[in-house]
């Protein structure tokens, strides 16, 4: 059913007055892998179930001096998925849904970042991307945050969290099994923390 794949495109506001005061213009992020994950969310016979797929990479880019000129791209494992029941499990992860065995990773990769009126981060952004799921390539738009831990330095943007928002028609892609129990649209949460690469 899933994936990638905060409501706004959000770098606290160390990050805007970094840029302004001279900044070095772009960096590259490490991921770390054990704060990173990929939540979804779907209707199984009328309840929300949720489940997690874990971020295998990601190349995210911050441009301090257009944020426009941002970027990331993040890849999954859908064999690792997760959720809170075993036989759902099994049924996302077969040839009719995720077709894990065939199609092992889902990639969304980042087009283009639109800011909010104004060009302000603060007030919202957009980020249109290609999803990769099953074999199948389609544009996707996400919301989007980046920000810093609670109580870092404004100017400290050495560890930062990514966070990618939005919903899917799992049909789109080919993943129609089970369509009496599960609904189509796939609600996605993509979180990454990242590290500055020194």
């Amino acid at each position: 059913m899933a994936l990638l794949l905060s409501r706004r495109f959000f770098v606290a506001a160390g990050l805007a007055s970094w840029a302004t005061a001279g900044g070095a213009a772009s960096q590259r992020y490490d991921l770390v892998s054990a704060r990173s994950r990929v939540a979804f969310l779907f209707d199984f016979s009328g309840a929300t179930q949720t489940g997690t797929v874990p971020v295998s990479a990601a190349d995210i880019r911050v441009d301090t001096a257009n944020l426009t000129r941002s970027s990331a791209d993040v890849t999954a494992d859908v064999r690792g998925a997760r959720t809170g029941m075993v036989f759902i499990t099994q049924a996302l992860l077969s040839p009719s849904v995720l077709d894990a065995q065939n199609h092992p990773m889902v990639r969304y990769r980042s087009t283009r970042v639109r800011l909010g009126r104004d060009g302000r981060i603060s007030e919202g952004a957009r980020i249109d991307g290609e999803l990769t799921l099953r074999g199948v390539t389609r544009p996707l738009s996400l919301d989007a945050s980046l920000t810093r831990p609670p109580g870092s330095a404004p100017d400290d943007l050495s560890v930062l969290t990514i966070r990618l928002t939005g919903t899917l028609s799992r049909s789109a892609f080919g993943a129609i099994g089970y369509p009496k129990l599960v609904a189509d649209p796939v609600d996605l949460d993509i979180s990454a923390e990242i590290q500055r690469r020194s």
